[in-house]
Order: C-alpha cells, then sequence, then structure tokens
C-alpha cells in the first residue's frame, strides 16, 4: 500500500495545501519546483503571497470552500516572486474530512499549439534561408566585381568623389556580412549532444559581451548553483546566449543598461509535441534585460526569419537562435514589457545514472 506521503510527492503537477485562512500547510516537490523555493520556507505564508493568479477568483474560492466543491479555471497566468507567468489550469478541492482546508493543484497548459507554431516558423524559415542560399553564390560573384571596380575607380577620383565609391564598398560589404549570416544558418551543422555545465557556457558568453558588443552594459547574474547538467552542444548553446546578450545590449542602444542572467529548475515543465510525445525540460535560462521592450507588432513573431524590432536589423539573429533551440528539442519563449524584457530558454537534463537525454 502506497503512503499517503509517497502519492503527495509523486504527483506530478504543482500541489499546495491550504488552511481555512489560506495559508500554506504543506507543497510537493513540484510545487518547491515551481516556486523555486523550499517547502519549509514557505509553510504558514499566505498562499497569495506565494502565487499570484491573473483573475479574479476569490469569491468564486470562497464558494467552494463553503460548499464542498471543486473549482477548476482553466488557461491563466500564474506566476511567483521567482519566476514568469505561466499560462496553467487551476484547481481547487475541497479536502475530505478537514473543514475549511483547500487542495491547490496547477496544470501548466500543455504547449502543443505553441509547438506547432514553432515547428511553422522552423519550417518557413528553412525554407526562406534554403532560396536564400541559391541566389547567395551568384550574388556574392557581382557583389565582389562591383567592390573591387569601386576601389579602383577610387584611385584616380578627386576627394569629394570618394564619398560615393566608398558607399558602393560600404553597402555591398553589408549586403555580404547579410549573406554570410543566411549561410551561417543554412550550414548549421546538427547538435553534437554531450553533458554541459550550463553556467561554463553562460560565464564564457558574459566575459566575451563584455570585451565587446555589451561593453556599455551591466550583466549580472542569479546562478542555481544546483543546477544538473545539460544535454546538449555547448559551442551552440554559446552561440544562442552571445545572440540573446546582443540582442539586449543593442536594445539599450548604446545607454547603460542591465541584463540578467538567470538559471533554475523546474520540475513541471514539460513540453508536449503536437504527435502526442512529451518530454521534460526542467533547466531554465532567463536573459533579462530592462530596454524599451519589443514593438507590440512583433512580438508573436519574433523568432521569424527577417523579423526585426532594429531599423537596420537582418532578423536572422533570434531566428538561428529558435533553430537551434528547436535541433536541441528544447523550447525558448519571450515576454516583453517596458523595462523587462525576458528570453527564456528550457533545457533537457542529463539523467543522472545514464548520460543520455531525459
Amino acid at each position: 500500500m502506497i503512503s499517503d506521503t509517497a502519492l503527495w510527492a509523486s504527483l506530478p503537477v504543482p500541489a499546495f495545501l491550504i488552511d481555512a485562512e489560506d495559508c500554506i500547510l504543506d507543497v510537493n516537490s513540484a510545487g518547491e519546483g515551481f516556486l523555486n523555493a523550499s517547502c519549509k520556507s514557505v509553510l504558514g505564508h499566505p498562499i497569495w503571497d506565494q502565487i499570484a493568479i491573473d483573475a479574479p477568483i476569490e469569491d468564486a474560492l470562497l464558494r467552494s470552500r463553503r460548499d464542498g466543491t471543486p473549482l477548476f479555471v482553466n488557461d491563466i497566468d500564474v506566476g511567483s516572486g521567482n519566476r514568469a507567468p505561466l499560462q496553467c489550469g487551476v484547481q481547487f478541492a475541497h479536502v475530505v474530512g478537514n473543514p475549511g482546508q483547500m487542495l491547490l493543484m496547477l496544470t501548466p497548459r500543455e504547449l502543443a499549439g505553441s509547438m506547432t507554431r514553432a515547428q511553422s516558423a522552423k519550417s518557413a524559415a528553412q525554407s526562406a534561408i534554403g532560396m536564400a542560399e541559391m541566389l547567395a553564390h551568384e550574388i556574392k560573384n557581382p557583389l565582389a566585381g562591383i567592390t573591387g571596380a569601386a576601389q579602383l575607380l577610387s584611385m584616380n577620383l578627386a576627394q569629394d568623389d570618394l564619398e560615393l565609391t566608398d558607399l558602393i564598398v560600404e553597402e555591398c560589404r553589408r549586403i555580404v556580412k547579410l549573406l554570410d549570416q543566411v549561410e551561417q544558418f543554412g550550414n548549421l551543422s546538427p547538435p553534437d549532444f554531450q553533458p554541459v555545465n550550463l553556467h561554463d557556457v553562460l560565464d564564457r558568453a558574459r566575459r566575451s559581451a563584455l570585451l565587446g558588443f555589451g561593453a556599455h552594459m551591466t550583466i549580472v547574474d542569479d546562478y542555481d548553483p544546483s543546477l544538473p547538467m545539460a544535454w546538449g552542444d555547448a559551442d551552440q548553446l554559446l552561440q544562442v546566449v552571445l545572440n540573446l546578450l546582443k540582442n539586449a545590449s543593442e536594445a539599450a542602444e548604446n545607454k547603460h543598461g542591465t541584463i540578467k542572467i538567470r538559471t533554475f529548475y523546474e520540475h513541471s515543465f514539460r513540453l508536449r509535441r503536437s504527435d502526442g510525445t512529451g518530454k521534460t525540460l526542467p533547466l531554465q535560462v532567463e536573459v533579462i534585460d530592462d530596454g524599451p521592450g519589443l514593438p507590440p507588432a512583433i512580438q508573436e513573431d519574433v523568432f521569424d526569419p527577417f523579423v526585426s524590432g532594429r531599423e537596420n536589423g537582418t532578423g536572422l539573429g533570434l531566428a538561428l537562435v529558435s533553430k537551434i533551440v528547436s535541433d536541441h528539442k528544447g523550447w525558448i519563449s519571450v515576454s516583453s514589457t517596458p523595462g523587462r524584457t525576458v528570453f527564456r530558454l528550457s533545457l533537457s537534463r542529463v539523467q543522472r545514472d545514464k548520460k543520455v537525454q531525459e
């Protein structure tokens, strides 16, 4: 016979036992992961100090407690002080034999619809890049000729006319750079999966950013020291983080700003694909900046190729990020408001006994 304690610990969704005053009596393991806090640290605290539910449910909860009936609320944002809101189903149930006590369970929304959109975006990206790759070689050849001709012409021009040839050379180089990015997107090799220490990757990205494009920024870290090893390609994940740091730095428009890199473990994060298969992605990395935020018009499409919020942006950086994360069978999302933009990366961990993916 399985004990109540074992059943409680085995629940795969965050669960909270609350008393008649809405104070926490117990939290299961998945709930600790959702709060990023231990059960001991939150016992006796009001549940609404630990969890924020974006819906007016107080009256409904009062009726549910009074009548001893369950309460179900679907697809609402639930967050805490240590994590961005996540769309969940919320269930309250009366605890039999314990008047006033309620069981609160959170069911993070399955991401099948979002996954389908991500796969569609990936397919669209591959089609666009495939077409661009076919043209890239043919375009580069005449560009090289144009650049060379402009440089030869500049040798016999007066100083006042050099501005025109310099413009030709500069624009040709800009187009070649864009084509190089297109080719890099299309030629990216499959990940070489190995156990990866994410904090080593993040520290390498942080040092590189501070020595280059992010020299004007303050980059701070908030790492979970107990984070287990990830299953991925360290070099490709480094490229992902560098792209996210570069975006955050450019959003500050050369003004001083702050970027926070945060890691944490979330037991309850599970991705379900459109084919019905599921996968746990408990390793979370967030890159948070205090810039102006993404333009509302592109927030839903920011990972599509050639979509950019900057006037001179190519729109390939985040498309490349999305492709790498998709190849890792992971998940990337973004939430953005003025003063706070959060890119969140969710990855697989290495199993304790076998060096393979979960």
